[in-house]
C-alpha cells in the first residue's frame, strides 16, 4: 500500500534541486527539546500515538489516521533580524516535528488529539526550494545540504523566508543508499 505524500506543482528542476508550489495542508505538529540526534524518536512517538488512535472524533470515538510521508523536522529559531542568513540563525534547542495529514481531512474533520502536546494546524499555500539527497540525514549532512540549497537559491535570486526543514520519507530500517531526504526552504523572489 502506497503512503500518501503532499501534492505539489513542480515549477523548476535542476539536478537535485527543485522549486515547488504546495497548496494549503493540515499538519499534526509537536515541539520537542534536545539535540538533533535524539528529537526524532521523541517527536515521532507523540505524533504516531495521535494517528494510531489517541484521539477523539466528533462522536467521541478514537479514530486511526493513515500514515503519510515525509516526517518533517525543523529547528525553532530565536527571533532575529530579517536580513540574517538562515544558516546563521541560532536554534533554541527546541524542534518542530510534523506529519502532513491525509488529503481527505480538513482541520475541522480531524479528531482531537488525546495528548495536548500534539497540535493541529492549517499551513497556507507556499513556494518551497528543495534539495533531495540519499543516505543518513544526520546534523552535519543537514547543514551541508542547507548550504548547497542556499547557494543554489542565491543564484536564482530567491530569498529564504522560513527556517530550514528536513523531510525524511523512509522508515528507519531502509538501507541508507535507498533513503530519500530533502532540505526545504520557503522562498520569495528578491526585488532587483
Amino acid at each position: 500500500m502506497a503512503i500518501e505524500e503532499p501534492k505539489y506543482i513542480l515549477l523548476e528542476k535542476a539536478h537535485h534541486f527543485e522549486l515547488r508550489q504546495y497548496p494549503p495542508v493540515v499538519i499534526a505538529e509537536v515541539l520537542v527539546e534536545g539535540d538533533f540526534g535524539e528529537i526524532s524518536s521523541k517527536g515521532f512517538r507523540l505524533i504516531a500515538d495521535f494517528i494510531f488512535g489517541n484521539n477523539k472524533n466528533k462522536s467521541g470515538v478514537s479514530e486511526k489516521i493513515a500514515m503519510t510521508a515525509p516526517v518533517t523536522v525543523a529547528p525553532c529559531t530565536e527571533e532575529i533580524a530579517l536580513n540574517t542568513l538562515v544558516s546563521e540563525q541560532q536554534t533554541s534547542g527546541k524542534w518542530r516535528m510534523y506529519f502532513v495529514m491525509p488529503s481527505d481531512y480538513r482541520l475541522e474533520s480531524l479528531p482531537a488529539p488525546g495528548n495536548s502536546l500534539v497540535q493541529l494546524k492549517q499551513v497556507p499555500a507556499r513556494n518551497v526550494a528543495v534539495i533531495t539527497f540519499s543516505g543518513l540525514a544526520k546534523e552535519a549532512k543537514r547543514q551541508k545540504k542547507t548550504q548547497e540549497l542556499l547557494a543554489w537559491m542565491e543564484s536564482r535570486q530567491l530569498k529564504p523566508v522560513s527556517g530550514v526543514e528536513l523531510a525524511r520519507y523512509n522508515p528507519p530500517w531502509t538501507l541508507p543508499f535507498l533513503r530519500r531526504n530533502e532540505v526545504m526552504l520557503e522562498y520569495e523572489y528578491r526585488a532587483t
